[in-house]
């Protein structure tokens, strides 16, 4: 690491480095040692960076749902309304197959919630700030914010499971004909979401 980085430089470098090592192991299951050791710094000066694991759970928590508010502000742009939302829902799927490591984890944010007061917090506010942000974004009423925000939380599910699908209004049927008849290893074809339009 240069010396001549800014502290504000190393802290970011810190916080991705955690987003990555958190996601593959969970809170519990990383050390800030592998964390210190993809930054390049010793495990004291981590500790200045940041006063404890949790704290740099939770910055890295933080940045996660910063990302992705990020990703939707760009994608909407000067968009609205259905136009906004389909560039949002676009821009979401482009991000969960470009790099596992944003979904992997948020699903470790929320196991984490599950028994950690801290976590839960911190997505209970992004989630709220989220939802304002898409319905600000967009203009749309809050049905439209809801369903946009389940649609994302099923292509979650459909992302972690491989699960081959169309997009937009096919999704119900797609979903349905690979849960009639190809909700089994054996009948999936092996297609997974590289043969999807989604």
């Amino acid at each position: 690491m240069s010396p001549r980085m800014s502290a504000a430089d190393r802290r970011e470098l810190t916080i991705r480095a955690a987003i990555a090592e958190f996601a593959r192991g969970g809170y519990e299951g990383t050390s800030t040692s592998a964390i210190a050791e993809r930054v390049g710094v010793s495990q004291p000066y981590l500790f200045r960076l940041f006063p404890s694991k949790r704290a740099l759970f939770l910055a890295a928590a933080e940045r996660c749902f910063d990302d992705i508010e990020g990703e939707m502000r760009d994608a909407a742009g000067g968009l609205y309304g259905g136009e906004a939302m389909t560039a949002m829902g676009a821009r979401y799927r482009k991000l969960l197959h470009g790099d596992t490591t944003l979904l992997q984890f948020q699903l470790q944010i929320y196991a984490a919630a599950l028994s950690d007061g801290d976590v839960r917090r911190v997505g209970h506010d992004r989630w709220a700030r989220l939802l304002r942000t898409v319905g600000e974004l967009s203009g749309e009423g809050r049905q439209e914010v809801m369903r946009f925000a389940s649609v994302g939380m099923l292509l979650n599910v459909l992302t972690a499971f491989d699960v081959p699908h169309a997009w937009g209004d096919d999704l119900p049927e797609s979903l349905g004909r690979w849960a009639e008849g190809a909700g089994t290893a054996e009948g999936d074809g092996g297609e997974g979401l590289e043969g999807s339009t989604g």
